[in-house]
């Protein structure tokens, strides 16, 4: 229970007037002072703690000097302050001074003690804790009581009280409590929802301790799937999947999943219970139950959030078969149409993209599909979202290449919607396209009228200056005069004539979109329609045989050449054209003036064997990596295993497997027992941060445990003196994004005694932190000032929060041009393999590489690879490894050269590269 939900039974109003006192003269007034400074003492607690002090420190002193005492008056404020103080500690468990309490007033002559009160006090410390400690101690106080709480569950009507009686009388007398289930085991859907939730733990467990239990209470698991609770019904799935391993059963739990991301609105829970069927789908035996499933699975997808949205997808296409992938791309046909109805938005737009990237893995897993899906997506290349149109393209070029009987459709739809496309890039990617992969006469001759359509009337130059002249009104008309060279204010040179200087009337959006694009400077793209005008033009001339015609088809081609040449020298352009791409038209029309058999050769063959090469190590990628996965999953059985069989197995053996209901408890508390178990490497010695010397009068030493958004610290103190240290005190300060949540309390250490202290620090992002700071206290008896003892540093390593990512080359370029902060980190190690050293920066820096392995392999004496990470925050970390061996140095050179990082926030890329730096420092001589 939060403090923010504590029951306050007891206001007092109090005057003040006065600040209140100190915590340490209060001490000293309950150790030393007499009753009736001892009372006055009390009140001044009582009022500090009903105003919201803790005070933890004076519990322990209370008890040994306040609670001896056999005055009445101190006999009543106790009682209040045991109702107000805090009894737990922060986990929710019951403090250890309590049952001090307890058993002091447990052996009070009950004559003398005011019962009244007494009774008060036990009936408002509301602890189940106590009760069942009498109860389980003390059985003859009580000797009928589980026969007394069965008698009260059956008649009683209120929903709390029978959860609370079923929990009694569990920890009572178990088996009288699956007696009385068993009684009503046809009735629990009517019960309420705690008490209902209360059943499925006993049920679990009772079955967990005692499979051949199990057969007599599935029922009413498969009962509490239709439970009106959405908690009830998350647990009995839960628990029905460790029940049984039927398909009857997991197909209801899947199903009963999905029912509740559809229902719940809170994203979060969509989440975690997507988690849990994407849990099921790794055992190979559900997966077949799962995919059955897959259209219920797709109606996920009417939920907003994005992420939601996007582990739905990355399931179902992992659930996809042949059995079910017609229906799973009408279905996301469907929804890609639907994003066109709706409103521009940056998730809207990041959600086409899924839905393409969907479409297209399942054309390229199935390609029967992809003929219905090419039409539809073909209409988003004259998408304004750019991201969404370039996948688009990816997957026509992919498609295109593999599946010979769709280049007639391709090319058919690609030349309906060109005149459409909008985006330079994707105009480019259109080119080629058409270029490489029109191989009839008329296909050819389609290609060629599209592109004059798109470039407008030729010549460019002079159609343009007659359109500026013929919109000037009479008295703005401006003759044109040779173009000038003028000097700016800054120094500099421009170029101006008379056209530049008119105001044009007429909108740039009327042009057609290949003009507008020259016009803006963008001659890149003058560079590939060069490129596609030579193919498409060499290979009209092997399809033609009438020289007239190959001549006109090839003037024709160099016309544009020419004409887009004399645009890019002219002033009209924003920007000139440049250099390399003046090289590249010029080439074109040299190739096209001589019409040689070896040009035709590279440009209509080694282009194509190129993307073929690229598409051919992509997928062989992709089936390893699918190879690696499916045989993560597997479960290899070999034919010497023994079998088990449940009727011969011995009950300690059935007690092996994990309690899910315990673990999940430890996951909500922070713990990482199950991890640690897990892997016998990741041993806590391996977490402990020694923080004093031996020497010091207090050793101290502290456990870092990460989790995700805060790091709990468990800080062991041990007093190496022979006097009583008091108020000894851990006090931190924190560097960095981090923040201490609470200020550890002070403790009283005996001689030679030692505590554990907890502190939480939250964090914000991923960058290095530092926790510092030192622990003081007093010295029983003397009359010294506080003493201190410094404690060391703790460093927080940022890679607990970094984790391998992947992207695409073009995501990793965008996010390579947005990123503003750059951290450039030189080479210095005394490794002299290129390899070696880039393993050993994905190791140290938990970042993955792009660029791929057959990339990388052979030897070149340079090295150039991009990694990328994510951290747990959202935040995203791009690096380019550049690096090179001088080989005229000798085979024992060093690695050599540099790794840049960007990211978003300045501090992770500082933190990753300090990461680097020092990781570096480790493997230097």
């Amino acid at each position: 229970m939060t403090a923010a939900e504590n029951v306050c039974y007891t206001l007092i109003n109090v005057p003040m007037d006065s600040e209140p006192p100190s915590e340490i003269s209060l001490k000293n007034d309950l150790e030393k002072g007499d009753v009736k400074s001892k009372t006055e003492a009390l009140k001044k607690v009582i009022i500090m703690i009903l105003n919201g002090e803790k005070l933890p420190g004076l519990l322990m002193t209370i008890i040994r000097f306040v609670l001896p005492l056999q005055d009445h008056t101190i006999k009543k404020l106790l009682l209040v302050f045991w109702e107000i103080v805090p009894k737990t500690t922060l986990d929710g468990r019951l403090l250890h001074e309590m049952i001090l309490v307890c058993d002091a007033y447990r052996k009070v002559n009950q004559i003398i003690i005011i019962s009244e009160y007494c009774f008060e006090f036990k009936c408002k410390i509301g602890r189940m804790e106590l009760f069942l400690k009498v109860l389980l101690n003390f059985e003859h106080l009580i000797p009928d009581a589980p026969e007394l709480i069965h008698d009260f569950l059956v008649n009683e009507k209120d929903a709390s009280c029978k959860r609370n009686a079923f929990m009694m009388l569990i920890h009572a007398d178990q088996d009288r409590a699956l007696d009385y289930l068993s009684t009503c085991i046809d009735q629990v859907q009517t019960f309420g929802d705690i008490l209902q939730l209360v059943i499925v733990e006993l049920i679990y467990k009772v079955c967990h301790a005692n499979p051949s239990e199990r057969a007599r209470f599935i029922r009413c698991i498969y009962n509490l799937l239709q439970s009106s609770s959405p908690a009830v019904k998350y647990e009995a799935a839960g628990t029905l999947v460790t029940l049984s391993s039927a398909p009857t059963a997991i197909k209801a739990a899947a199903q009963c999943y999905i029912d509740l991301i559809i229902k719940e609105s809170d994203n979060n829970v969509k989440l975690i219970v997507l988690d849990r069927l994407i849990e099921l789908k790794e055992h190979p035996a559900h997966e077949r139950v799962l995919q059955d499933l897959v259209m219920d699975i797709l109606r996920v997808l009417s939920t907003p959030d994005l992420e939601v949205r996007k582990k739905t997808l990355q399931l179902a296409l992992d659930l996809v078969s042949s059995r079910n992938v017609e229906e799973l791309v009408i279905v996301l046909k469907k929804e890609v149409i639907k994003t066109n109805n709706v409103s521009e938005h940056e998730d809207t737009d990041k959600y086409r993209q899924l839905l393409v990237r969907t479409l297209h893995s399942c054309s390229v897993r199935f390609p029967d599909m992809a003929a219905n899906v090419i039409p539809v997506l073909m209409e988003f290349l004259s998408d304004n979202n750019e991201a969404a149109a370039a996948d688009v393209l990816e997957f026509v070029r992919e498609a295109i290449q593999r599946f010979d009987n769709l280049r007639m459709l391709i090319v058919e739809k690609m030349l309906e919607v060109f005149h459409a496309i909008k985006s330079v890039k994707i105009y480019r990617g259109a080119l080629w396209i058409l270029g490489e992969y029109c191989s009839t006469k008329e296909d050819i001759q389609s290609v060629m009228t599209e592109i004059r359509r798109s470039l407008g009337e030729i010549p460019i130059v002079e159609s343009e200056i007659k359109k500026e002249a013929g919109e000037l009104k009479p008295e703005e008309e401006i003759t044109v005069g040779p173009v000038q060279k003028l000097v700016t204010e800054m120094g500099t040179y421009a170029t101006q004539s008379a056209l530049s200087s008119s105001r044009p009337t007429k909108k740039e959006e009327d042009r057609p979109p290949l003009r507008g694009f020259l016009l803006d400077g963008d001659f890149f793209v003058a560079a590939s329609l060069a490129t596609t005008l030579t193919k498409i033009a060499l290979r009209y001339v092997a399809l033609v045989q009438e020289k007239k015609k190959q001549n006109s088809f090839v003037a024709e081609a160099m016309l544009l050449m020419a004409t887009i040449l004399h645009l890019g020298k002219s002033s009209l352009p924003k920007k000139p054209i440049t250099d390399d791409d003046v090289d590249r038209i010029s080439l074109c029309l040299k190739v096209l003036s001589e019409c040689s058999p070896l040009m035709n050769d590279i440009f209509n063959k080694e282009c194509r064997q190129s993307l073929s090469h690229m598409l051919s190590a992509k997928l062989e990628e992709e089936k390893l990596s699918q190879k690696k996965e499916s045989e993560k999953r597997n479960v290899t059985v070999q034919p010497d295993d023994p079998i088990s069989f449940m009727q011969l197995t011995a009950k300690n053996e059935m007690n092996c497997k994990e309690d899910q209901f315990q673990l999940s408890l430890l996951a909500a508390m922070g713990n990482t027992q199950r991890k640690e178990t897990a892997d016998p490497l990741a041993s806590k010695l391996n977490k402990v941060t020694q923080l004093t010397g031996f020497s010091d009068p207090v050793y101290a030493e502290a456990y870092v445990h990460v989790n995700q958004y805060d790091i709990v610290l468990d800080v062991l103190v041990v007093n190496q003196t022979s006097d009583t240290l008091q108020n000894c005190t851990l006090e931190l300060a924190t560097l960095g994004d981090l923040k201490l949540v609470e200020k550890p309390s002070p403790l009283t250490l005996a001689p030679h005694d030692f505590a554990n202290i907890k502190a939480n620090v939250k964090v914000a992002s991923t960058e290095n932190g530092i926790i510092f700071g030192n622990i003081v206290y007093d010295v029983s008896g003397a009359a010294s000032d506080r003493n201190c003892v410094v404690l060391s540093d703790i460093h927080i390593d940022i890679m607990d929060y970094i984790q391998p990512a992947t992207c695409t080359d073009a995501e990793f370029r965008q996010m390579w041009a947005e990123f503003e902060w750059e951290n450039k980190v030189t080479v210095n190690t005394n490794m002299v393999d290129l390899n070696d050293y880039l393993q050993h920066i994905l190791k140290s820096t938990n970042m993955k590489c792009l660029t791929p392995e057959k990339a990388l392999s052979g030897y070149c004496g340079f090295m150039a690879a991009n990694l990328y990470a994510r951290s747990i925050f959202g935040e995203d970390a791009l690096a380019n490894v550049s690096i090179e061996k001088p080989i005229h140095q000798g085979p024992d050179a060093a690695v050599t050269g540099h790794i840049r990082i960007r990211a978003k926030s300045q501090g992770m890329a500082l933190s990753l590269g300090d990461k680097i730096n020092l990781s570096q420092k480790k493997t230097s001589i």
